[in-house]
């Protein structure tokens, strides 16, 4: 065996060569060989688990093993062989130089933990890809998680290294840390805190992936798409991204929506300005007129009915319309605006449906508030609803003798 290690040095020492550079040449032609053999061990390996996890994946349900492959864990665990394989052969590999051999063996545990880190982070990426297919861990943040334990597993990795380098224990280093645990605190501040926002956030429940959220502050207003350590990713209705530190989920306010994408029906809550001075008391004229809406019919009969009993029995003059108890325009108008909303099939008869009327404005407008919840709170539909709504209580007005608020009515010239 010792005849075959030297076989490369007494070649070079018959040929004459300078014995200064007999070693280094021996030494590369025997690095080239062994790198040679790791090389080609690392493409076996490689070929190997490929062919291993390809099969499995065909022969098991689950995508754990499709998701090995997709975040390269057979390049990454193949280069394990090839670490061994060299730390096996130093003492053949370097010889009559203990200096060289300690070089090549740190530098060999050096790639070995840095091999292994790799490792670590394709497991964790697969991990990740995993279990957001899982419908229990869609919504949860388990980017910001899996960041944390890469962000330890690289922390333990350098530390490591730094030992093997400097021939020192872990302990020192772990020492020196503590000490410049108020630098690390600075240094690591927004991780911290990202840290403790996502627990926070995971804990409370305060959003999920698919999240439709408003943050006014920050012009997000849409999805949200991701949530990791540090940042929360929104992508607007627009299509544009907009990134909000994690940590200001918690320190500031926001909207989330998702109590109404669960809820039986998304609220409508509109207003329609009423010209002040139309508002007015009914002719029996008019009311007669307006028994023939179908809607309100049933409650005009039965109001009139109401109204001329009290107003017998409070023997009120009604030579003027002001006294007694009278029916307005607006009133009844509301009361069909209510009748509408109920009868109306995309409107939910779960929730609050209800017309009231507002404080009049600066301006001098009555606002006649539509308050109800759509069934379908799909985007577009919703405001299609909407929109069909209001179109036809506008239309409706001029049938109770009501004008819509105009700036420039005699509301505002009066």
């Amino acid at each position: 065996m010792e005849y075959n290690r030297y076989f490369f040095i007494e070649l070079l020492n018959e040929q004459n060569i300078d014995p200064g550079l007999v070693w280094w040449i021996d030494f590369l032609i025997i690095s080239s060989l062994l790198l040679g053999i790791s090389f080609l061990l690392a493409v076996a390996s490689k070929l190997v688990v490929n062919s291993f996890l390809k099969k499995l994946s065909k022969r098991t349900k689950t995508h754990l093993d499709d998701y090995l492959l997709s975040s390269e864990f057979p390049l990454y665990f193949s280069r394990v062989f090839p670490y061994f394989f060299l730390l096996s052969v130093v003492p053949f590999w370097i010889v009559d130089s203990p200096y060289a051999t300690s070089i090549v063996l740190t530098s060999l545990n050096v790639y070995g933990v840095i091999v292994t880190i790799w490792i670590f982070r394709s497991i964790l990426q697969t991990l990740r890809a995993f279990l957001l297919t899982v419908d229990s861990f869609k919504d949860k943040p388990i980017g910001s998680y899996i960041q944390v334990f890469m962000l330890l597993i690289w922390a333990i990795g350098i530390i490591v290294i730094f030992s093997i380098l400097t021939g020192k224990e872990v302990g020192y280093f772990l020492t020196a840390m503590g000490a410049l645990s108020a630098v690390l605190l600075l240094v690591f501040k927004d991780t911290i805190l990202g840290f403790v926002a996502s627990i926070q956030i995971a804990a409370n429940d305060l959003v999920r992936i698919g999240d439709w959220v408003t943050m006014e502050k920050y012009g997000a207003d849409g999805d949200v798409i991701e949530i990791n350590l540090s940042t929360v990713k929104i992508q607007n209705f627009d299509k544009t991204i907009t990134t909000i530190p994690t940590y200001n989920l918690i320190s500031d306010s926001f909207k989330n929506w998702r109590g109404m994408a669960e809820s039986a029906g998304r609220r409508v809550k509109r207003s329609i300005l009423i010209s002040t001075p139309s508002i007015r008391f009914l002719e029996s004229g008019e009311l007669e007129k307006l028994h023939q809406i179908e809607r309100i019919s049933t409650y005009l009969s039965e109001r009139i009915s109401e109204i001329d009993q009290d107003n017998q029995a409070s023997k009120s003059d009604k030579s003027l319309a002001i006294n007694g108890r009278n029916l307005t325009n607006l009133g009844v108008y509301r009361q069909y605006v209510e009748n509408y909303l109920k009868t109306h099939p995309k409107i939910s008869d779960q929730l609050t449906v209800m017309c009231r009327q507002l404080p009049a404005n600066q301006l001098g407008a009555t606002p006649l508030e539509v308050y109800a919840f759509s069934n379908d709170k799909e985007w577009v539909a919703y405001e299609h609803l909407t929109a069909d709504i209001f179109d036809h209580l506008l239309a409706a007005l001029h049938y109770f003798g009501i004008e819509s608020f105009e700036v420039g009515s005699p509301t505002v010239r009066e």
